[in-house]
């Protein structure tokens, strides 16, 4: 199965297809210096075939050429990032110094 995952910027997703059908996606929300990823789907066909390692990677890949932190909310990209080291340096740090 080869899988291709593009970006569809109108929808603000990351979007993997697999022979003409869509195979899964992974929502963002980009600011300035900030992507945040809420949720990502792969549909029941499709698991287990890396579907969401590819959407994972490209979303990740995309985040690191925008020079963008990443705020992983969904929790298979925050997982898919910590068992990818090469990619943990992406996530976002709060560096609020504020205290009561």
């Amino acid at each position: 199965m080869t899988v291709t995952v593009r970006d569809a910027d109108g929808a603000g997703r990351f979007e993997a297809w697999s022979d003409g059908t869509l195979a899964g996606f992974a929502e963002y929300l980009r600011s300035d210096g900030l992507v945040v990823y809420p949720h990502t789907v792969v549909e029941p066909a499709y698991e287990g075939q890396g579907v969401g390692g590819a959407l994972a990677r490209a979303a990740l890949d995309d985040a690191r050429a925008r020079g963008l932190a990443v705020l992983a909310t969904c929790p298979f990209i925050k997982g898919w990032m910590l068992r990818h080291p090469e990619y943990v340096d992406l996530a976002y740090e709060n560096r609020s110094r504020v205290s009561d």
